[in-house]
């Protein structure tokens, strides 16, 4: 049997490596405390968090999960001391990291990988615990999204019976999460504007089959991807009722949107700063774990209205005269609506995309082929291509019809920013479509370069 250390001992051990790696300019004070603490001993985990007086809560999605928990902070900080992993650090090591600076905290808010949700799930005996959506992600790491929906069901079952279950009604595998849960502890939310829907289901839609017998679903509305108001024709099986609504969605360019939040205690309009229907459902998601941990309808709205992009999706960052928009893609359900949002503006003509395939990306990138970049081509002049597999992107726009004359292909990150920083007129905007770990390398050049704090910082 192996010896285990006295928590104080190893509390003090794992704070140490952190305060080493943040000293070493890494970034790894992030996670490396918790890994350390992890390896010494992962009952300490369970015991760290018990320690926080109002228990935890859980974010996890495959999109939106870092927005959303950073919405749900913005609401309940006003009222709450939070232990929250703003850096984005959401695997077991950095809940770890996070519950080691907890000091003084009530309430641990967690975003959580999906693989990892079961795991911390289990260990954190979360008070609320909020899922916004499933969509196919990294196939070489979490496989088919009906596994994962799989290890979310066990998941779910095993919750503490007094735990707040929020679900997005519209995804049909994440709806059907909350159907055994007693009503007052399940609250499903969702969109209701047809008018912001596609007139058919995407072609890189996922679950498209019926979940209890395979029949391909009808949708009155798809709105993301798979996201919609779905019913199966064969079984019936359906989205359940909306306990949280987004309506009269107004989108406003690349800017901001505004929606009525409606709920069962009454309603609100809502504007956010940063825009897309994407971002609606990662406020509905917010409003709803807030909502089942006691925030009112009034603090709802100003966290929400307070709330500015978390780094990397839809970040504005100021370079001498010029700015980058960083966008993030690592899928095709997220890429294409980033497209689709960024397309609700000016149409950029030239483009910085940068596809790495680490394993935080997911080494397979055959996932490119299903992103709708067509929409860019009519006003696109020039496109920078970067990252690992930098080669591989120019050949999917070369099969897309862009000028292969218009591409440059440099794999090397910095040299590739600086390129297009060239390219880019002065006063005028550059648009970044960098997948996870690119996101990560390029926003770590413009704070070497001292036009941001580094992401691990910016909470």
């Amino acid at each position: 049997m192996r010896t285990r250390f006295p928590l104080r001992l190893e509390i003090l051990l794992a704070r140490a490596a952190g305060s080493l790696s943040r000293l070493a300019g890494t970034g790894g004070g992030t996670t490396v405390p918790g890994k350390l603490l992890w390896k010494l001993d992962p009952a300490a985990v369970d015991e760290l968090a018990r320690r926080l007086p109002l228990g935890s809560a859980l974010v996890s999605a495959t999109n939106g999960k870092t927005t959303s928990a950073a919405m749900a902070a913005g609401i309940l900080a006003g009222k709450l001391r939070l232990a929250h992993n703003s850096s984005g650090a959401n695997l077991v090591s950095g809940v770890a990291s996070t519950l080691l600076t907890a000091r003084g905290a009530e309430l641990g808010l967690f975003e959580v990988d999906e693989a990892a949700l079961p795991e911390l799930a289990h260990r954190l005996r979360p008070r609320a615990v909020c899922l916004g959506n499933l969509f196919r992600d990294q196939l070489d790491r979490y496989g088919e999204l009906e596994l994962v929906a799989e290890r979310w069901r066990g998941a779910v079952r095993e919750l503490p019976e007094d735990s707040a279950l929020v679900v997005n009604g519209d995804d049909p595998q994440v709806g059907d999460l909350g159907r055994e849960r007693r009503s007052g502890t399940r609250t499903v939310f969702g969109v209701d504007d047809p008018r912001h829907a596609h007139p058919a289901l995407q072609h890189a839609a996922d679950s498209k089959w019926c979940i209890r017998c395979g029949t391909p679903y009808d949708y009155a509305a798809a709105y993301i991807g798979h996201l919609g108001d779905y019913r199966c024709p064969a079984c019936g099986h359906r989205r359940p009722p909306l306990d949280v609504v987004g309506r009269e969605i107004e989108l406003e360019g690349i800017e901001r949107v505004s929606f009525d939040l409606i709920t069962p205690e009454g309603g609100r309009r809502v504007k956010l700063g940063v825009p897309g229907l994407y971002n609606v459902y990662n406020a509905l998601g917010a409003a709803s774990l807030a909502r089942a941990l006691g925030a009112s309808l009034d603090e709802i709205q100003r966290g929400l209205e307070a709330f500015h992009a978390a780094f990397g999706r839809f970040e504005r960052i100021g370079l001498d005269g010029k700015s980058l928009l960083v966008l993030l893609i690592k899928n095709p359900a997220g890429a294409n609506e980033a497209i689709r949002t960024l397309l609700a503006g000016t149409a950029p003509t030239l483009v910085l995309v940068a596809l790495n395939d680490a394993t935080a990306d997911g080494r397979d990138v055959s996932w490119i082929w299903d992103v709708d970049f067509e929409p860019l081509l009519p006003a696109l002049e020039q496109l920078v291509a970067t990252g690992d597999r930098a080669a591989e992107l120019a050949l999917r726009f070369k099969y897309a019809g862009f000028d292969e004359r218009a591409i440059e292909v440099v794999p090397e990150l910095e040299r590739a920013l600086d390129r297009a920083l060239e390219l880019t007129p002065p006063g005028g905007e550059l648009v970044a479509l960098p997948t996870y770990t690119a996101m990560l390398a390029l926003r770590n050049v413009v704070a070497r370069r001292g036009f941001v704090r580094q992401y691990w910082e910016a909470a």
